[in-house]
Parts: structure tokens; C-alpha cells; sequence
């Protein structure tokens, strides 16, 4: 049976201490910026403490207080609200455009990436569904159709912006999800190979994007320019050595590292707690994910089991896809650390979304 019991503290301390540890990277990695003098080190010091910390800390205990299951009432407009919000970003007067991409709506003076909305949309809603359906998931028309729909309409809306990366990541947690839910496997290897046809469409369509195949096969090649960044991550990374320089200490940050507390933060913390350091991360990561996939195995309802994967693997993706890209072992991507790099919305969404597995697990099965 299920039972109404305290959230699951092993996951609330697991959070707990990425969250302090992401913090404590980023503030060493901001510290390039302020010897830079850069002029929005205020507004990123003030978007990563107030709106993602402090407001993300009270987004996610009042999620955790709230009854999961009202979210599957409102995923319809969940949804709703994330596709108004990524049209409306594609508008000069209400977008604004940072690094070739149109991502962010400023509000009140706070920029607001609208993808962070569509990621958790998504994952609402489709575990609304596929929870509506339940034995059905294993169709055509009940199962795999309304799943490449949603996928199409996440695609049609991020590679406008562009912003391939985040679209990736929601594929790889859709077909998690699918799975989870029943679906055919050979529906799974037809997403594959259709992402497969796809990226090879995008990177003769898109220039940029061959040229991150180009860097991640070549990346000796044009180390001044396209192979700039992954050449300085490999520089910082490989001058961590075992131990690191020490809080603070990284080199890297202050004048060669592009988007130091951006996408390539890993580097800096790679560079300043060395191997021991960054294999701990990725450890705090994995058990996020251990602990995570635990609760959703214990979940009462196939919602609350859904909604506990797809956070957990949204999340999860996209921390070792922005990690392999620090370290070479995929193509450059821009997409950032959850819980450490700067994104005051990123941070602000992951809370709140661990508010919601926190409230599911205080209503997980027992044995």
C-alpha cells in the first residue's frame, strides 16, 4: 500500500549538498568576471542568489508541500503556457537575442529562458498522458504518435530559437519516459535513427552545427577559433591534475575560458578540486540519479513514477552532456551544469522540480 510518510531524506540531503557545492563553483568561476570588471556581474550574481537560489528554495518547499498530482490537472495548460511563451520569445520586441540565439524574455529587468518552462511542460504532460492511456502506451496511435507530436512541437519551437541542445536533451527524456511507460523498444530505435537523419540534416542546413561535428573530430584544428573552447577546457581540466589548484585558484576563469560560469564551468571546477574533486561531482550527479529512479520505482500512480523519471532524467542528460562536452567526449554543446552554472531560471525550474519528487516521495509504497 501506499503510505503518507516524510520526504525521502537521502534525496533531500543528496540535493542538498549539490546545490551547496554548485553554489560555491560558481562563486569561485563569477570571480573571472569581476577581475574582468565586467559590467553584468551584478545582474548574474543577483539572477544566480536571488531568483535561482532564494526563490528556487521557495519554489521547491512549497511544491514539496503541495499534492504532486495537481500538476496532471493543469498539464494541459502547462503546456499551453510554455508554447505562448516560446513563440512569443521569437519576437524582437519581447525576445532579445544573446550569442546568435533567441532565448530569453526580459521581465522586471530579469532575463527568463522560456525553454526551462517547455522542459517541464513537457514532462507533465506527457506523463499526464501516457498515465491517461496506461496499457495503450504500447501503440501506435494511443502510444509512439501523440509522443512524436509533442517531440515535433518541442522541435518546431527550440530549433527556431535555435537551440538544438535543449531539444536533444527532451528527446533523450521522452524516450526514457516511453519506455517507462510501456512503449515498444522499436519504436525507441525509430526516435534514434530519425535523430540520427536529423542532426545530419541540421548540420548541412545549419553552419553551426557542422562545425561542432568538425571540433569534436578535429579539435587540434583551429585552436584560435572554433576549437578555442574545447582546447582551454582540456588546458584547465588537465591543470587540476589530482587534487587541483585550490578554491578560487583557477587560472583558466579570469582571461581564457569562454563562459566561465556558463557551459564551462566544469572546467573550472576541474581545474580548482582536480580529478578527486570532479569525479566527486559526477558521483553527487549519479546518486542524484540512483536515489531519484528509487523513488519513481516506488511511486503509487504511473504519473508520479513518470513526472519522477523525466525530472530526474532531464536533469541528468543534460549534466553529462554539458560535462562530455568539457572533457571532448562529445561535440561542443551550449548547454549548462544544472544546479552550478549560471541560469537563474535553470536553477529556479531544477528546485522546483525537486520539489515535486520530494512531494511524490512522501507518498511512496512501502514493503
Amino acid at each position: 500500500m501506499a503510505s503518507r510518510i516524510k520526504v525521502d531524506k537521502p534525496f533531500l540531503a543528496i540535493i542538498t549538498v549539490l546545490v551547496v557545492v554548485g553554489f560555491f563553483i560558481f562563486s569561485s568561476a563569477s570571480l573571472g568576471l569581476l577581475a574582468k570588471e565586467s559590467s553584468n556581474y551584478s545582474s548574474v550574481a543577483f539572477s544566480q542568489t536571488v531568483l535561482g537560489l532564494f526563490l528556487g528554495s521557495i519554489a521547491c518547499f512549497l511544491a514539496t508541500r503541495l499534492d504532486y498530482k495537481v500538476w496532471k490537472k493543469l498539464a494541459f495548460y502547462l503546456l499551453g503556457l510554455a508554447v505562448i511563451l516560446n513563440i512569443l520569445v521569437l519576437f524582437p520586441q519581447i525576445g532579445f537575442e544573446h550569442g546568435g540565439a533567441r532565448r530569453w524574455i526580459m521581465i522586471a529587468g530579469i532575463s527568463f529562458q522560456t525553454s526551462e518552462v517547455l522542459k517541464f511542460a513537457f514532462i507533465v504532460y506527457f506523463a499526464a498522458w501516457a498515465a491517461s492511456v496506461k496499457e495503450k502506451m504500447s501503440t501506435f496511435s494511443q502510444g509512439f504518435l501523440p509522443l512524436i507530436v509533442l517531440l515535433g512541437l518541442c522541435g518546431g519551437l527550440l530549433l527556431k530559437q535555435p537551440d538544438t541542445d535543449t531539444f536533444m536533451v527532451i528527446v533523450i527524456t521522452g524516450m526514457a519516459m516511453f519506455v517507462v511507460a510501456g512503449g515498444a523498444w522499436r519504436n525507441v530505435l525509430i526516435i534514434i535513427l530519425a535523430g540520427v537523419m536529423g542532426i545530419t540534416f541540421l548540420a548541412f542546413t545549419r553552419p553551426y552545427v557542422m562545425k561542432r561535428i568538425n571540433t569534436f573530430l578535429h579539435p587540434q584544428a583551429d585552436s584560435l577559433g572554433a576549437s578555442y573552447q574545447i582546447q582551454q577546457s582540456l588546458i584547465a581540466v588537465g591543470s587540476g591534475q589530482l587534487f587541483g589548484s585550490g578554491f578560487g585558484q583557477s587560472i583558466q576563469k579570469f582571461t581564457y575560458l569562454p563562459e566561465p560560469v556558463g557551459d564551462s564551468i566544469f572546467a573550472v571546477a576541474a581545474e580548482e578540486f582536480g580529478f578527486v574533486g570532479s569525479v566527486l561531482l559526477i558521483a553527487l550527479f549519479a546518486l542524484f540519479a540512483t536515489r531519484g529512479l528509487k523513488i519513481a520505482s516506488r511511486s503509487p500512480d504511473t504519473f508520479g513514477r513518470l513526472v519522477v523519471v523525466g525530472i530526474v532524467m532531464m536533469i541528468v542528460s543534460q549534466a553529462f552532456v554539458n560535462i562530455g562536452a568539457m572533457l571532448g567526449l562529445i561535440p561542443l554543446s551550449g548547454i549548462t551544469l544544472p544546479f552550478v552554472s549560471h541560469g537563474g531560471t535553470s536553477l529556479f525550474i531544477s528546485l522546483f522540480e525537486v520539489g515535486i519528487i520530494l512531494s511524490i516521495s512522501k507518498h511512496q509504497k512501502t514493503t
